[in-house]
């Protein structure tokens, strides 16, 4: 992913990290089950022979956590793909992604609290969530990166099932 991000991975679950102007970015997402469902049976059986099945990619909800050096609090905001908005063109103004929720979460702890304010965007003005898409984007997180992130969760998601398949066989062969 360019913009300078550090990847690791562990097993199904990815991490990319950025450190900007005294903050840390940690962008965390899980390739399982991020692979939408497939067409149709009644699309595939109009689908003509010579037409190709579209790509599987995987579009995982990631989780981005923005830590400023000198607060307690780390800035949570859960984000997804929206099913009607990948993989289709049109619209250049239109991000790939969006924003579900956004929390206040205590730095430094593994688990996060249930008891914190979780802010649902449905309910949210539509200037506050456009600063907020804004506050991401000048962070690296804009469309550029969510579309890296696809190809980077689908490349994840592709090596995992391979591992799996040969998994799977030295499994069943094994007497």
């Amino acid at each position: 992913v360019s913009g300078g991000w550090e990847l690791e991975v562990h097993g199904t679950e990815a991490k990319l990290l950025r450190k900007v102007a005294g903050e840390r970015i940690t962008v965390t997402f899980n390739i399982n089950n991020s692979i939408p469902p497939s067409v149709d049976e009644d699309t595939q059986e109009d689908q003509k022979p010579d037409e190709q099945e579209p790509d599987i990619t995987s579009t995982p909800n990631f989780v981005v956590e923005v830590v400023k050096d000198d607060t307690k609090q780390t800035l949570v905001l859960d984000c997804h793909y929206p099913e009607d908005e990948v993989g289709q063109e049109g619209e250049e103004e239109s991000d790939i992604f969006t924003i579900r929720e956004v929390s206040f979460q205590p730095t430094g702890e593994a688990d996060w609290k249930d008891t914190n304010y979780t802010l649902n965007t449905d309910s949210l003005d539509w200037a506050l969530y456009d600063h907020l898409m804004d506050f991401l984007a000048d962070r690296g997180v804009d469309n550029a990166f969510a579309d890296e992130l696809i190809e980077l969760s689908t490349a994840l998601e592709h090596q995992e099932y391979i591992k799996f398949l040969e998994d799977l066989k030295s499994f069943v062969k094994c007497q």
